[in-house]
């Protein structure tokens, strides 16, 4: 379905459809299931959320804090009033992007409806951001409309006056002249913008892991997918879910897990702020929550503490963001009995693409691609390997890459292929198996070593935390193996730790593997979704 912005786009503010890459450069996008054959038009807040209320789930309550609980019907008024805001008081016009700045919060989640339904596009941001960091993802989607908790005040307004395009500012739960405030003149009706399914209305910036940010384009049908794909065939969320975790909303796998997958299927979604293991363990058993979404490290921190808390509600509980070392995820099934859902997706495919539930877990695998998605393995040259080739992981569906005004969109899309950046290797099964990042596998005397299968050894050592692993220059060998170690607490780092965790490595993994070089630290770089920076460990030396 071909896009004329000027007369089949609700768009007056043309900038993303001139920004997106030209249309051979796209990755092939296939709707192989009958629940994403979506029609032309189609405003996904309508979809989702005025579908709802239609349809029975008016009064059931959406979502939940410690302080507050919305329902249905509730929050689709917030989500007019503030609709009304944009429009009226903002002058937003459909196309217009709007930043978004607040913590997983329900006014966040409104807002984030608000400027969609309204027509326009939301550009969700990492609460920990500072103005320079804000100053690049304000001036690459030129954005001019802004809409912030007002905690979060300070670095909004220096990147306020240092780029004069953000011109309409408006904060909420704080602040004078607050949202709160002009929501309450308005209307609690406002039509959907009769959006078309290929009109953009999500831009997400990738996390950092590599350095500088890209932008990335979504469609009101895309969000629509990732609704219908992983959720209903792998998850199998259903009305009487209440899911919790801890990504940010601001990062697809949290805008995806806590707050999408709930209201496409009339569940309950539980949005709190600043959780730690403890407190995540304690809000489970407080809310009664069945469904969990975070990274590896907070299920291997949350592993000890399972026995203070009553869990017997939870029945599936998700990991992404990172790989999931094979430890975490049995030291998990011995604490809770549950089998961890394990899963890979990507800011430019917006959510999960290949993962695995329940029976058809094959520990150490990632999983298969889920219904509606299709994955290879292709070596330097685009071609597809046979089983048990490490190369490219390359995946197709009904999402794909669409860079902002990118040159790297033909680095990550060929021949129709979304080119991951991860090395994965495929059974004759065809479960996956994550072997690094692309530019985490280690050349050492010629041979190729994973960086997070020495991080998977390293962290079954009794006086290990956590770990970062990657490759350092050696006149001799090329490469060497390095390991970034955070000890645990009361161990006593010396060198004769370093010693004792080398040789344990030796004893685990082949011994060409083990660090040569170890640096102890007292924590690792990390995105605020909990991703490892390992290039800024790299760049460091």
């Amino acid at each position: 379905m071909a896009i004329n912005a000027q007369t089949v786009s609700a768009h007056v503010d043309t900038f993303a459809y001139d920004n997106l890459p030209p249309r051979e450069q796209w990755p092939e996008l296939s709707f192989s299931l009958p629940e994403l054959a979506y029609p032309e038009r189609i405003n996904f807040v309508a979809e989702i959320l005025d579908k709802a209320c239609a349809q029975g789930f008016a009064d059931k309550v959406a979502i939940r804090t410690y302080t507050e609980a919305w329902t249905y019907a509730q929050l689709q008024e917030k989500v007019n009033r503030i609709a009304h805001v944009l429009v009226q008081d903002l002058g937003m016009v459909a196309g217009n992007r709007v930043l978004l700045r607040g913590a997983n919060h329900p006014m966040m989640a409104a807002c984030f409806f608000a400027v969609i339904k309204a027509g326009g596009i939301a550009v969700l941001t990492m609460p920990l951001l500072r103005a320079k960091e804000l100053g690049v993802i304000v001036e690459k989607a030129e954005i001019t409309h802004a809409l912030c908790s007002y905690s979060l005040h300070e670095d909004l307004e220096k990147t306020r006056q240092e780029q004069p395009r953000l011109q309409h500012v408006m904060y909420f739960c704080g602040g004078d002249d607050s949202l709160e405030t002009r929501m309450q003149s308005k209307s609690v009706e406002f039509a959907a913008v009769d959006t078309a399914a290929e009109d953009v209305c999500l831009i997400g910036f990738t996390s950092g892991t590599t350095g500088k940010p890209k932008g990335t384009m979504h469609f009101h049908r895309d969000v629509l997918a990732i609704c219908d794909c992983f959720p209903r065939s792998t998850l199998k969320s259903a009305v009487n879910d209440i899911f919790i975790g801890t990504p940010p909303l601001a990062f697809t796998f949290g805008l995806g897990g806590l707050l999408l997958f709930p209201l496409r299927v009339g569940a309950t979604a539980v949005l709190l702020e600043k959780l730690t293991p403890e407190l995540l363990l304690k809000a489970i058993a407080d809310f009664k929550a069945t469904i969990c979404f975070t990274a590896p490290t907070f299920y291997r921190q949350m592993t000890g503490l399972v026995s203070q808390h009553d869990l017997t509600s939870l029945r599936k509980t998700v990991s992404a963001g990172e790989a999931l070392p094979i430890s975490t995820r049995e030291a998990w099934r011995q604490a809770t009995g549950l089998i961890m859902i394990d899963g890979i997706g990507a800011t430019e495919m917006l959510h999960i693409f290949i993962s695995a539930a329940d029976e058809q877990v094959r520990p150490g695998a990632t999983g298969q691609p889920i219904p509606g998605y299709q994955a290879c393995i292709l070596d330097e040259d685009g071609n597809q390997v046979s089983a048990g080739v490490v190369g490219r992981l390359a995946v197709k569906g009904p999402t794909g890459c669409r860079y902002l005004a990118d040159e790297r969109q033909t680095k990550y899309v060929l021949n129709g292929w979304n080119l991951t950046g991860d090395a994965y290797q495929m059974d004759a099964d065809g479960y996956f198996w994550y072997c690094a990042r692309t530019d985490d596998m280690i050349i050492s005397a010629g041979y190729n070593i994973a960086g997070p299968e020495v991080e998977e050894a390293i962290l079954l050592h009794p006086a290990v935390a956590e770990c970062a692993v990657v490759g350092i220059a050696d006149e001799e060998r090329g490469q060497i193996v390095k390991a970034f170690i955070v000890a645990r607490p009361d161990v006593v780092v010396d060198d004769m730790l370093a010693k004792d965790i080398q040789d344990f490595v030796k004893q685990s993994i082949a011994p060409y593997k083990y660090p040569r070089a170890i640096e102890f630290k007292t924590a690792l770089p990390r995105t605020e979704t909990g991703k490892l920076q390992r290039f800024k460990l790299r760049v460091a030396q």
